[in-house]
């Protein structure tokens, strides 16, 4: 593919196969994601179905980024090749044809002081070389040009290849013409036709590099992931190909060298770098019991795993699938640039025609008419058009990747670059999310250990934060518990569960309410940021656990920015929606420096409250990190998940967090504003380009201000846009917090 045009046609021709049920093409990556019933047709029939429209496609392989990328290297070098000979052999047939003129400049009279010979020439002569000279160079250089112009036509559609080959081909026919049947004022065109094949090839070598770095932070991704592992079976170690791993064997890995599957440390301590997979810079430790991801660095210490996600179920191949997902999504602004794209070679086409008929019949000159039809043909660039959303939103998918932030589509990367309201959850969100036990209380004879005990049987199946606390306190007092059974969740306020023949409750108030069911007796108020858990065994209540979180470090400093970040007229709104207590958020809000605060909300509250701030024409992003928040991350214009990379595939939103940091948070709504303003820069330039270059090929300031633009100027600029708007892009790569 060479532009949007093909994208376009690619797109409609998959979409248009039975059994297909959605298609979408990225330029970007020359790639398509097809979705589609298996039991109507398959794979071939789409690789068919694109031939059919005049491309070709294959099926991805294992190695297919690899090989992609060799590939792609080695095309650049002929590219390039080909591109600066054909520009050589085109200066110097400009150099050639300067004598052919019939009129004679002043460049001409100074160019017979320097080279007197260069004009004593046989015409014919020059003129049948240049002919020779460029009829083997568009046959071998310019013949990808040619080939797909001619497939598109054949398939009744057209694209740049089209403009450009309609455009040489033109004026090569009346230079051969001119050439083979020499007349009086009939001028050669082969300098114009060398130069725009010469451009276009180097535009498209350019392109090439700027679109291998845009997609280079999915190519470092691809790479981290080791191709062998250290296995130890029976106490023997070897070196085997990693797919020869399975979950439960043993690997060994050393320092300096890359974990190769997701495992648990059975022996040894070390500290892992995971700034490839979640953007954080500082090493974590790692101890026996911890788990570690596919990709990440062994700094210090030796260390012996057991394998648990292998290949395609490893955090690490989630990660690039998304990121793969999201740089080939579809951004909004992206619809208005396909629409236009889908009729601009057409438009262009027309346009050409009017010009060669106005320039004939009002200048009388078949030369000029040709001249500018083809400067027509070669400046209109619907490359710049087709790139401009898609080469920004690459790059800025793979620099959020980077940065532990994953963006899971256009739409949502766009949608968060218009939010003025910030919602966020209280544990686990701007708090550790790993609270721990401050009391355990018991209002019946029965002790506290023996509460903490049959609490901790129905927390296991849990993963709340409350049951974690519940759990770390039983294991360090050595305690021990039967398994629960008939485990029931309420969503935001408990859980019941049957241990050793009771029904044991834990929840909020709100929940012994629900259930009426008394409140436990407190034997005291809970201090400012305590959580209190009250328990129930068989609708009695016998005690009350109380739980204290922290705010996690980067908290304030993370608000701070919130609140300077929103729009001219006002500072972004942002508030706090919890299920815990008043008197339990609100030190933790105050520490923060959130002033509104919202607490005692179930998920259902979380999301009436989010509904009525959209009904107040406000656009919502929503921060969670649990399944809790889900309804309100679906709800709210953007979805902002919390989270590690070890539970990515549990997270829900648009947008993921790696680095489970609130800091992530200003730094995800900022590169998403940056990528909105240079999409909107890079289709105001491509818009802009066409709309000047256009009439300005076409002449209209020729009549006032004598003012004509060559066909070789009109390669160069087309080359140019592409590149320009690429460029602008690849701004992203480099963009800090």
């Amino acid at each position: 593919m060479t532009c949007a045009s093909c994208q376009h046609h690619v797109e409609s021709a998959l979409n248009s196969t039975t059994g297909v049920e959605s298609a979408r093409v990225d330029l970007m990556a020359n790639r398509a994601t097809v979705v589609f019933d298996p039991a109507v047709t398959a794979p071939e029939a789409l690789i068919e179905s694109i031939r059919s429209a005049g491309y070709d496609a294959a099926l991805p392989r294992t190695d297919a980024a690899a090989a992609a990328s060799a590939a792609s290297g080695s095309d650049t070098v002929a590219a390039d090749r080909k591109a600066w000979i054909t520009l050589a052999a085109g200066a110097a047939a400009m150099l050639l044809a300067m004598p052919l003129d019939t009129e004679m400049g002043p460049l001409d009279h100074a160019l017979m002081d320097i080279v007197p010979w260069l004009y004593s020439l046989p015409l014919a002569l020059v003129r049948w070389f240049l002919l020779i000279l460029t009829a083997f160079l568009v046959a071998w250089a310019g013949r990808g040009i040619y080939v797909n112009a001619w497939s598109a036509l054949r398939h009744g559609t057209t694209n740049m290849n089209t403009l450009v080959g309609l455009g040489t081909g033109v004026a090569f026919a009346w230079s051969a013409y001119a050439t083979i049947l020499p007349a009086q004022g009939r001028q050669v065109y082969f300098d114009a036709v060398l130069l725009i094949i010469g451009f276009l090839l180097l535009g498209k070598s350019l392109e090439a590099r700027a679109k291998r770095r845009a997609l280079a932070a999915l190519d470092s991704l691809a790479r981290l992931r080791p191709v062998t592992a250290r296995r130890i079976l029976d106490g023997v170690q070897a070196i085997v190909p990693l797919d020869e791993i399975k979950p439960g064997d043993s690997v060994l890995v050393l320092p300096g060298e890359r974990f190769p599957v997701d495992a648990v440390i059975l022996e040894g301590r070390t500290s892992v770098d995971e700034s490839m997979l979640t953007g954080e810079p500082t090493p974590q430790p790692r101890e026996p019991g911890e788990r570690v991801l596919a990709g990440s660095l062994n700094y210090d210490g030796a260390v012996t795993c057991r394998a648990q996600s292998l290949g395609e179920d490893t955090v690490l191949a989630q990660i690039t699938r998304m990121v793969q997902q999201a740089q080939g999504s579809r951004a909004p602004m992206e619809r208005l640039a396909d629409r236009a794209s889908s009729i601009f070679v057409p438009v262009v086409l027309a346009l050409a025609a009017i010009t060669f008929a106005v320039w004939l019949f009002a200048a009388h000159s078949f030369g000029l008419a040709v001249a500018n039809t083809v400067a027509v043909l070669v400046v209109a660039c619907p490359c710049a058009m087709g790139l401009a959303v898609p080469a920004a939103l690459t790059v800025a998918v793979g620099r959020g990747a980077q940065l532990g932030i994953l963006f899971k589509s256009g739409e949502a990367l766009e949608r968060l670059a218009h939010i003025d309201a910030i919602v966020l959850d209280k544990t686990g969100t701007i708090t550790v999310g790993r609270p721990t036990l401050a009391a355990v209380r018991s209002i019946t004879p029965r002790l506290a250990n023996d509460l903490l005990r049959i609490a901790a049987a129905a927390e296991e199946q849990s993963n709340h934060p409350l049951a974690h606390a519940v759990i770390d306190q039983a294991h360090s007092l050595g305690l021990t518990w039967p398994p629960a059974e008939d485990l029931k969740i309420y969503p935001g306020r408990g859980l019941s569960a049957r241990v050793e023949g009771q029904e044991c409750l834990l929840g909020n108030e709100a929940l012994f309410k629900e259930l009426f069911i008394p409140w436990p007796a407190q034997t005291r108020k809970p201090e400012p940021g305590i959580t209190r858990m009250g328990m129930a065994l068989d609708t009695v209540p016998v005690g009350y656990f109380d739980a204290r979180d922290a705010l996690r470090p980067d908290a304030a400093e993370a608000i701070a920015a919130l609140h300077r970040d929103g729009t001219r007229k006002a500072d972004m709104l942002v508030l706090m929606l919890t299920g815990d207590t008043a008197e339990a958020a609100a030190p933790i809000a105050e520490q923060a420096g959130i002033m509104d605060v919202e607490a005692g909300l179930d998920p259902a509250g979380k999301l009436a409250r989010i509904r009525e701030l959209q009904q107040g024409g406000l656009r919502v992003a929503m921060v969670g990190d649990g399944i809790n928040d889900a309804a309100a991350l679906a709800q709210a214009d953007a979805g902002i998940a919390m989270g590690s990379g070890a539970d990515l595939a549990q997270e829900a939103g648009d947008v993921l967090l790696l680095r489970a940091q609130p800091s992530a948070i200003p730094e995800a709504l900022g590169l998403a504003r940056a990528t909105l303003r240079i999409m909107r820069q890079n289709l105001a330039w491509a818009a802009g380009y066409n709309l000047l270059g256009v009439p300005l090929a076409a002449g209209v300031l020729y009549p006032r201000y004598h003012l004509l633009l060559t066909p070789w100027l009109a390669a160069a600029a087309m080359a140019l846009s592409s590149v320009c708007v690429l460029g602008n892009s690849l701004r992203l790569r480099g963009w800090e917090p």
